[in-house]
């Protein structure tokens, strides 16, 4: 690599650091905005006739900060580790995907094949996620054992 490459490469990073800062302050932002509208909202549940729509306004409106969460995770995981983790970027997908799920049956505006392509999409979802898992696991495995193969000079322990 000669000079260049590599003054790219640091202004590449310098740029992917900044956008991701600024990523996670306007997530952290909306997160507190989010969490002071649903106290705001506790008191219109008291004083409204249609309670049963409140606590799907609520409802969906927890899980939107679930996802707000999940998202600052994975930004948060970048940071400290260089490189974004799968699962909580699986995790927030599948938050989403059931937070329309129960949004569109508690308005009763799903249709069979929409419950059935959202099935497949929480499906796929959740085999990317134990996949994740396990592959993170295993890499975890294979760390472990590369660190105690230098502590102990490069030979097998017996």
């Amino acid at each position: 690599m000669n000079f260049s490459e590599v003054n790219a490469v640091k202004l590449f990073h310098y740029v992917i650091h900044f956008v991701f800062a600024i990523m996670l302050l306007f997530i952290a932002l909306g997160i507190m905005v989010g969490v002071s509208r649903l106290f705001l909202n506790l008191g219109s549940l008291l004083m409204n006739e249609d309670i049963t729509r409140q606590y799907m306004r609520i409802i969906s409106e927890v899980l939107t900060l679930f996802i707000l969460i999940e998202l600052s995770r994975s930004l948060v995981e970048y940071f400290s580790e260089q490189r974004l983790r799968m699962t909580f970027i699986v995790d927030a997908g599948i938050v989403f995907v059931l937070r329309e799920i129960m949004i569109k049956l508690f308005e009763h505006k799903i249709i069979p094949e929409e419950i059935y392509a959202l099935s497949v999409l929480v499906f796929v979802l959740g085999s990317l996620r134990i996949g994740s898992v396990m592959v993170f696991q295993r890499e975890k495995v294979m760390f472990d054992h590369v660190q105690k193969l230098q502590g102990s000079g490069g030979q097998e322990p017996v």
